[in-house]
């Protein structure tokens, strides 16, 4: 693996490698030069003319939103904005029309925001399956296992954030339908590095925050309903933005819009939709949303010279490697270590990490190099 010119090229446009060697993007990624620049420029703009200039920023936003369809293939109509991940989950755990006795399938140790809304709706009825996967591994046989004929949603993440693990998509929407079953696809650890086609890869819903692997904002997500389940969930949260006509303020009646943006109930968090759109014109410029991601497959490289360096400095990977499996989370523990121990030590030597799963979690992105990799065995080593 080596640095070729058109990833030192992102590298230059992330600001944070100029004082850090930042491995943390499964947790809050740092913003690219573009996004922050989109983001000072609206606050420039709002803070000089108010909201005189708001309908040019209400058409930038449909320019992001068009953008991020494409991103996934999707049509337009079927993308929300949604501030975080876990607003869109309960999009779909707050609005599906359970029946007493109905149950969704997820999997133990899911992050909160994926599993806190399905023990939620247990007060009306909703038995949640929680599937074991050992190790990180999720096995689907397993999941195929929890379904049965009351089951009404299989809640699952794309890549598991504390063991790295990425399901095979189309496999898990093949089993979910299969068995009658909805696909709820908690993406953010993947949206914006590793390719998913909704026309393809039948996945119902999709909810996924910006600001990890596509290096957006805080506050600004996406959210994804295929078109022909609009009407199968309840609207929730709604507001003057869900309205077929809303702009017309004095109209009373309850007529909401006929897309998926009935969801975003009211006004926007302007500046940083702009902002995201700016980091996923930059993603996109390195190959990320096509078929095959370069940009994923730059990740991986990084994380699999990461894996090479840390097994030499004799750290035991948690993490499993499969190879169809594999994301751009690495999680490792050092023989002896506590892994807050070593997070801090990292940090005092400019080496940004998290401690997850039981260990030390790095994620690296596309623009990060083997230097940063060494600078993160140095710590380990010394």
């Amino acid at each position: 693996m080596s640095e070729s010119e058109p990833w030192a090229r992102f590298r230059d446009q992330m600001p944070v490698t100029n004082h850090w060697s930042y491995l943390d993007h499964a947790a809050v990624a740092p913003l690219p030069k573009p996004s922050r620049d989109q983001l000072r420029d609206w606050c420039d703009d709002f803070a000089e003319n108010g909201d005189a200039n708001w309908l040019d920023w209400f058409r930038q936003l449909q320019s992001v939103r068009a953008n991020i369809a494409r991103m996934i293939s999707a049509s337009e109509s079927e993308i929300a904005f949604i501030p975080n991940t876990t607003a869109g989950i309960n999009i779909v755990a707050d609005g599906y029309p359970w029946k007493s006795g109905d149950n969704v399938v997820t999997f133990a140790g899911e992050f909160p925001s994926n599993s806190l809304p399905w023990l939620q709706q247990q007060d009306r009825g909703v038995e949640v399956r929680r599937v074991e996967s050992p190790d990180g591994r999720v096995d689907l046989n397993r999941i195929s296992d929890a379904c049965d004929d009351r089951t009404r949603l299989v809640a699952i993440s794309w890549v598991g954030y504390a063991s790295g693990w990425r399901i095979d998509v189309d496999a898990v929407c093949d089993l979910a339908h299969r068995r009658g079953a909805l696909v709820m696809l908690d993406a953010i650890q993947g949206l914006g590095v590793f390719p998913l086609n909704v026309r393809n890869t039948p996945v119902d819903f999709l909810a996924a925050d910006g600001h990890k692997w596509m290096l957006g904002p805080e506050g600004a997500g996406v959210f994804y309903a295929r078109a022909e389940h609009l009407n199968l969930l309840r609207p929730i949260g709604v507001g003057w933005n869900s309205a077929k006509s809303p702009f017309d303020f004095g109209k009373e009646t309850f007529e909401l819009k006929e897309t998926a943006d009935r969801y975003e109930g009211g006004t926007l968090n302007s500046g940083g939709f702009l902002a995201l759109g700016r980091s996923i014109d930059l993603l996109q410029q390195f190959g990320a949303g096509s078929d095959v991601s370069a940009v994923g497959e730059r990740v991986i490289a990084i994380a699999d010279y990461a894996v090479e360096k840390l097994l030499a400095a004799d750290c035991h990977i948690l993490s499993p490697r499969d190879a169809k499996h594999k994301s751009g989370i690495v999680t490792f523990a050092v023989v002896d270590e506590n892994p807050e121990t070593i997070r801090s030590q990292c940090r005092a030597a400019g080496v940004i990490v998290s401690s997850r799963g039981g260990g030390v979690r790095i994620s690296p992105h596309a623009y990060n190099n083997e230097a940063d990799i060494d600078r993160l065995v140095d710590v380990i080593c010394t």
